[in-house]
């Protein structure tokens, strides 16, 4: 059944099949006689708004014979007496089943040819509320939801331009899962922009089971060993809003709050949403604070421990790193032990019920803290230096980050165990190779600005610029 027949009661019948009524006790049917004419209605329930299918459906029922009599065309009736402004007609079995499921409503005329679907649907969601990460002590405290409707209206309302163009996709053999492109079409990357769109088209899977997630994998460059992130997520549409002005690429997967801006470079996760809403000064200031903390969060442990196994390499200054406290594991079980921890906490804590998130905290600390020391597991020293760690990840925004950090951190402390002086040098260099070689989804390269070189491009990573004509 690629396309509707003449047979009225072959396609109720096919499209009964289906989208399996009688099977799905979500899927709602209703037959009505329409100005003499058999009808019926198929509708998800849950996505039907009832105020609107009921106000259509009195005046449908209320058509004479005389007012339907002379037509043929499904088109001709939807013009006349469909009231509703997101309506289409299709004649097309695939795209009217797919719709269905999408939420639209379907009606089906005797004696019509084609099928209207209005999109007359109502997704279940929660409110915009600010999400738990990238708040903000200052602007707006909205967010995106599971839902593309709002979200593109999010946008829309911060980008009043007739260049705004939110164009529409479709992935996933099963799922077929909606997707959204929000670009400035006088700004954006034409080559980049047509390079997503045929990545979008050659994506083969079933389903988008985790949302955008899922999607990245699809598309992303086959780099297993190379951890970190090709892409940056926003929960935020004043951060999505002001990448869009800058010629980036929003993508919107239906679903999930979260939207992926490409192209994505390494340098792009050193900015945080606050700094915008500090003077120039001060939200400089709080990006390079950011930056220091991002690279010392990844050398700190590795290098003390580097210096503490050969205490000789120390001036007297700083002496006081040599010696710390002796306990019943070695120095390195000590960071590793601490390292894990510190990401069983973490999963711990995902999982606490609110109600008992405090005692919780206060359990870990009290275990992994004073208790820890005083059984002679842990080295004071040891928890001083992975909580500073702990706390430079948290400074910046991006989890994908934190964690490949992290990684790198734990390879590093490794490599400079085994191989001592030349093992840091060469896990610093490894680290360099892995960012200098990461492949990004789309875009110039992974170290842009830095390589290919632009030096306007990447002062303005560093330094928060007030706002002028050119910079939004």
């Amino acid at each position: 059944m690629e396309t509707l027949s003449d047979d009225y009661m072959e396609n109720v019948r096919r499209l009964d099949e289906i989208l399996g009524v009688g099977r799905s006790c979500d899927l709602v049917n209703r037959n009505y006689i329409i100005g003499g004419r058999r009808a019926r209605l198929w509708v998800i329930d849950g996505y039907g708004k009832d105020e609107t299918l009921e106000r259509m459906s009195a005046f449908w029922l209320s058509l004479t014979e005389a007012q339907v009599k002379n037509l043929s065309q499904m088109q001709e009736f939807a013009d006349r007496f469909i009231s509703f402004s997101e309506t289409s007609v299709s004649m097309d079995a695939a795209d009217i089943v797919t719709s269905v499921l999408l939420g639209k409503t379907l009606l089906l005329v005797e004696g019509l040819q084609g099928a209207a679907l209005m999109d007359a649907k109502e997704y279940p969601s929660r409110g915009v509320n600010e999400p738990p990460d990238g708040k903000v002590l200052r602007g707006s405290h909205d967010g995106f939801i599971e839902a593309l409707v709002p979200n593109m209206a999010l946008l829309r309302r911060r980008i009043r331009d007739p260049h705004l163009t939110m164009e529409a996709a479709r992935v996933g053999q099963r799922s077929r899962t909606d997707m959204v492109l929000c670009y400035l079409e006088d700004k954006v990357d034409r080559t980049l922009l047509e390079e997503l769109r045929q990545k979008l088209q050659n994506v083969t899977v079933n389903s988008l089971t985790m949302a955008q997630e899922s999607l990245a994998e699809a598309i992303r460059p086959k780099q297993w060993y190379n951890p970190f992130p090709k892409v940056r997520y926003t929960e935020r549409p004043d951060s999505a809003a002001a990448s869009v002005l800058e010629g980036n690429i929003v993508l919107m997967v239906d679903n999930s709050p979260s939207v992926m801006i490409l192209p994505t470079t390494f340098f792009d996760f050193t900015q945080e949403a606050n700094e915008f809403y500090f003077p120039p000064l001060v939200g400089t200031y709080l990006r390079l604070l950011r930056i220091i903390m991002f690279f010392i969060s990844l050398l700190i442990t590795p290098a003390w421990y580097l210096m503490v196994s050969s205490p000789e390499r120390l001036p007297e200054w700083m002496d006081f790193l040599s010696s710390p406290e002796p306990v019943s594991l070695t120095l390195l079980s000590q960071l590793l032990v601490v390292e894990f921890l510190i990401d069983v906490l973490k999963l711990a804590s995902l999982n606490t019920p609110d109600s008992l998130s405090n005692s919780f905290s206060l359990l870990g600390a009290l275990i992994l803290g004073d208790f820890a020391v005083q059984a002679g597991w842990l080295g004071p020293e040891v928890l001083v230096y992975m909580a500073f760690v702990s706390l430079a990840g948290f400074a910046q925004p991006s989890y994908e980050m934190g964690y490949a950090f992290k990684l790198l951190r734990v390879a590093l402390l490794l490599v400079t165990a085994a191989f001592d002086v030349w093992g840091f040098v060469l896990g610093v260099v490894g680290i360099v190779v892995l960012l200098a070689t990461a492949k990004p989804l789309v875009g110039k390269g992974y170290l842009y600005p830095l390589i290919p070189f632009n030096a306007k491009a990447l002062r303005r990573l560093f330094f928060r610029e007030p706002i002028s004509p050119d910079n939004t």
